[in-house]
């Protein structure tokens, strides 16, 4: 068992299930972000399968893009075993527009832990529903998050600094928002070619800036951080 797998069968303990979330794309010119959150219980740690799965999951900054996609194969291989199940969702750049990044991120992750609330019905985990109003019996749940804790929130979680290296469901949540946004963006990428969405997803690269400076922005860019490109 990895250091990862241990920090969450150590949180395991006390609580029946553990959710882990964290966003990918927080830090972009253009695009949404996009929250993933990834629940799963003891019976993970019970399967000897399932840890040589997970083995190599990982803070999704630390893995290749091709790394990344064969970690969300697993992920998906674990969901169809009923060993964990996640949930990705986004805030658009509307949304960042008028919630700023922040604002935007905690929608995202809001919605993503709310899917997997209304996912538990149809697999294996005990049914997370109503009460806190999420929760059922929410002194069984524990949501972890990546960083500190968001304020405000209508959860009760906990942040973990650099969490998506410490904790394998933040990591997991991590892989899935990464893969996700970076599939969205590549699909984006055809519609604004000019841009070069397809290398850069968006971040500030020296080449995005430059098709900034040359192009202006589209529909997808985020007007508030281009003002030290633009201006």
């Amino acid at each position: 068992m990895n250091s990862l797998q241990a920090y969450d069968r150590d949180w395991l303990s006390d609580f029946s299930r553990l959710i882990g979330i964290d966003e990918a794309g927080r830090g972009c010119l253009a695009g949404p972000v996009v929250a993933g959150a990834c629940v799963f219980s003891q019976k993970l740690f019970e399967s000897p399968d399932a840890l040589a799965q997970s083995a190599l999951i990982n803070d999704s900054k630390q893995l290749s893009a091709e790394s990344r996609e064969s970690q969300f194969t697993v992920l998906e291989s674990l969901r169809a075993e009923g060993l964990i199940d996640f949930a990705v969702a986004s805030g658009s750049v509307a949304e960042i527009a008028e919630h700023n990044i922040l604002g935007a991120t905690r929608l995202a992750m809001q919605r993503a832990i709310e899917q997997l609330a209304q996912q538990a019905d149809e697999w294996s985990l005990p049914h997370v529903a109503a009460a806190d109003p999420l929760f059922k019996v929410a002194s069984e749940v524990k949501l972890i998050v990546d960083g500190r804790p968001l304020k405000p929130f209508p959860y009760a979680h906990e942040g973990v600094i650099k969490g998506d290296g410490k904790s394998l469901s933040i990591a997991m949540a991590s892989i899935a928002a990464k893969v996700t946004r970076d599939r969205e963006m590549l699909r984006l990428a055809e519609k604004y070619p000019v841009y070069g969405f397809a290398q850069h997803k968006g971040y500030g690269t020296a080449a995005h800036r430059a098709a900034l400076i040359e192009h202006g922005a589209s529909p997808i860019h985020r007007d508030l951080f281009l003002r030290k490109v633009l201006d």
